[in-house]
């Protein structure tokens, strides 16, 4: 198991390096202040291939395995985490689907407008009555002739202001419970969508959250994507292959506070020295730096595991619990680090503490990766042990 770089990941990982440094953590305040990615960043993103990172060079993406892009994840997420949402869910759950499931008329259609960031791509799964319990949807889709209609709604959509591509689950079947459910790719000019009001949140500024309103939306047939019911396995399958990404996206943000809370803690003095002799900040640090250490082998290993088309369902989930878990530990100790410099909106800290705690609830929260881990250990060992039976 080896996590070695070839050289054009490796150049690659340094060209976004480079522009995270020079470009985007300049503006970040900007961004913070304003809602908004600046169009030059997002421009120089398209230029970099930064959109096309999930896709095959066939479509005209990067066309690099799991390892690399959690490395170049890796780098995005020292940086606001507004920005790093905005390249994750696109390259992530938002094109994920088109290519591991879409056939090569759907890929030929979207894939190569997204790999240049010409169209954003977008997941809509949450709704209302179905948010940890995805099998409660309400959205419904009815196939009329060669033409579904779909009617429903969807929140919490990442992406949503500006994708144009949205990979949207809604139910065929409601006798059938999970198996009832079906997956299609829906675009923004379709007739019959809406995309509704933009969310205010605690953080991720610059990434930007919606409703969605489907009333008799037609789509064509060929939009299906994967089968008739399988749209609860596709969900399942999108959101286990992203969840190497997140943890990278989350380690680098974690790399990024460790930095700054040791620099700090070099440079503040408290009673004529400085604050990294006190017993206490010194101890801090050096948890912050085992937990990144930890979360860095971690990570890359289910990204190798994923590469290799190992079955990852438990280790995907164990990687997304306690990358969140810890970027959120790590936060908090950052700012208590920081003092009340960290607790002031001038500074990136605070930023960070509050994006942090998202990331225990987005594509799957905490409490669903414990089910999931738990679910597949019990599957283990019931294959592994016989039942003991008691004798009288």
């Amino acid at each position: 198991m080896q996590f070695t770089f070839s050289e054009e990941t490796e150049a690659i990982r340094q060209i976004v390096r480079e522009f995270v440094a020079n470009e985007v953590e300049p503006a970040a305040h900007w961004i913070e202040e304003h809602d908004e990615i600046p169009r030059e960043i997002v421009e120089k993103s398209q230029e970099l291939g930064l959109f096309g990172i999930s896709i095959p060079e066939e479509y005209g993406g990067l066309g690099i395995g799991m390892v690399g892009k959690c490395a170049i994840y890796e780098e995005l997420g020292k940086t606001h985490n507004g920005f790093t949402t905005l390249i994750g869910a696109h390259t992530g759950i938002g094109s994920v689907g088109i290519v591991e499931i879409g056939n090569e008329e759907q890929k030929q259609r979207y894939l190569p407008k997204m790999a240049s960031g010409e169209w954003i791509g977008a997941f809509a799964l949450t709704e209302p009555s179905a948010g940890s319990n995805a099998t409660n949807l309400k959205t419904t889709a009815v196939r009329k002739g060669d033409r579904y209609i779909i009617n429903g709604s969807k929140h919490y959509i990442t992406n949503a202001r500006d994708a144009h591509v949205f990979t949207v689950m809604a139910v065929t079947d409601p006798s059938m419970g999970s198996k009832g459910i079906t997956s299609f790719i829906v675009e923004r000019d379709f007739p019959g969508f809406t995309v509704g009001k933009t969310e205010k949140k605690m953080g991720l500024r610059g990434s930007h959250s919606c409703e969605l309103f489907f009333e008799d939306l037609e789509i064509p047939a060929e939009n299906l994507l994967g089968e008739e019911g399988q749209g609860y396995v596709n969900a399942l399958k999108i959101l286990a292959n992203g969840r190497a990404g997140l943890a990278a996206r989350n380690l680098g943000s974690c790399h990024y506070l460790l930095d700054k809370s040791v620099q700090y803690a070099m440079e503040r003095e408290q009673f004529g020295k400085p604050i990294f002799e006190q017993q206490a900040v010194l101890h801090m640090l050096a948890d912050m730096a085992v937990e990144v250490e930890t979360l860095r082998w971690m990570t890359y290993r289910v990204a190798w595991m994923t590469d290799q088309a190992m079955n990852v369902i438990k280790e995907s989930a164990m990687v997304k619990l306690y990358a969140s878990e810890v970027y959120n530990r790590i936060a908090d100790k950052a700012v208590q680090v920081h003092g009340g410099i960290g607790y002031i909106t001038e500074y990136p800290i605070e930023r960070f503490y509050r994006d942090a705690r998202i990331t225990k609830i987005y594509e799957g929260t905490s409490e669903i990766q414990r089910n999931i881990i738990g679910t597949q250990l019990i599957k283990e060992y019931s294959g592994k042990h016989s039942p003991t039976r008691i004798k009288k």
